[in-house]
């Protein structure tokens, strides 16, 4: 009997520990402040798309400028890849994370484990819906949807028909586009459809070319970002059709097609400068700085010249 309440008391005690909250101490960043000390791990949640190429290039320039080393990871677009490459980086001993999501909702629990290890993080271009962040370094996404239906106003008149083509259900980004697009287009113009394409060319090629069977007379599209609007402009071109097509980002191939006439205009932001800005925010955390919730890179519309 003394035996079993002796066994009893140590499966007891195992199972308050590893249910404590609070991790160990050799598991907490031990920071100098130093900048050659430093070390950030990155979490992209796609490197197929060239706007989250150039916003990875702006953090690895700035963070080679300032003499930081920096660990960069792709999500694939996955959700649970991304968390698992999240912890991965956490094991190595980075002393922050910047992180871009898949999923603003599915990396909570990751952000939520870096701050019980008292590791800061910040986000880039889409925000975490729960857990600590240090920063948000984005453009002012609901800003850029109202800019696009001011523009389709501006263009075609009130009550256009659109189609809206929308980002990855449960990004921020997503959502913010949708909101100030909406703001502006519940008003003033005719929405006759909208479905996502995950922010994908190849997506925004198929479901463009679904939605124009259902509204032939559509005069505009927008499009959540550059890569699906460049999938809705092949769409357009097999049908034969005219119609208006606005993206998001401002990216190398999105500005081309603007150039020979193919995409209208697009609301284009800047990712390198994201990176960079995102850089400094995590150095001066680390450097027991403070630093603004939500850092803001400028937003422009982009047409032909």
């Amino acid at each position: 009997m003394k035996k079993i309440t002796l066994l009893l008391m140590s499966l007891m005690l195992v199972f308050i520990t590893g249910c404590s909250l609070e991790p160990p101490e050799w598991a907490k960043p031990k920071r100098s402040g130093n900048i050659e000390d430093m070390k950030i791990g990155l979490s992209i949640s796609t490197l197929n798309n060239p706007f989250f190429v150039s916003l990875k290039d702006g953090v690895v320039e700035e963070a080679a400028k300032q003499g930081i080393e920096v660990v960069v990871v792709d999500a694939q677009n996955d959700s649970a890849k991304q968390s698992n490459d999240v912890d991965d980086l956490i094991q190595q001993g980075v002393d922050a994370l910047l992180i871009n999501p898949t999923d603003s909702s599915a990396i909570s629990t990751v952000v939520q484990t870096a701050n019980s290890l008292d590791i800061p993080v910040v986000t880039l271009d889409r925000s975490a819906d729960k857990g600590e962040v240090a920063a948000l370094v984005a453009s002012d996404n609901v800003k850029g949807g109202q800019m696009a239906a001011e523009f389709i106003v501006e263009q075609l008149g009130k009550d256009a028909k659109v189609i809206e083509l929308e980002g990855v259900p449960g990004a921020s980004a997503t959502r913010e586009r949708g909101k100030g697009f909406h703001d502006i287009a519940d008003e003033q113009l005719n929405v006759v459809a909208k479905q996502a394409a995950d922010f994908d060319r190849t997506k925004g090629l198929t479901v463009t070319e679904n939605l124009l069977q259902g509204n032939p007379d559509a005069k505009a599209i927008f499009a959540h970002n550059d890569e699906m609007a460049l999938g809705a402009i092949e769409a357009i071109q097999s049908s034969g059709k005219d119609i208006m097509v606005i993206g998001f980002d401002g990216n190398e191939d999105a500005l081309k097609s603007i150039e020979a006439g193919n995409m209208t205009a697009t609301v284009a932001q800047q990712p390198e400068l994201i990176g960079q800005l995102a850089v400094q925010a995590a150095k001066d955390v680390l450097q027991g700085k403070e630093v603004e919730k939500n850092i803001a890179a400028p937003l422009k519309m982009v047409v032909k010249e």
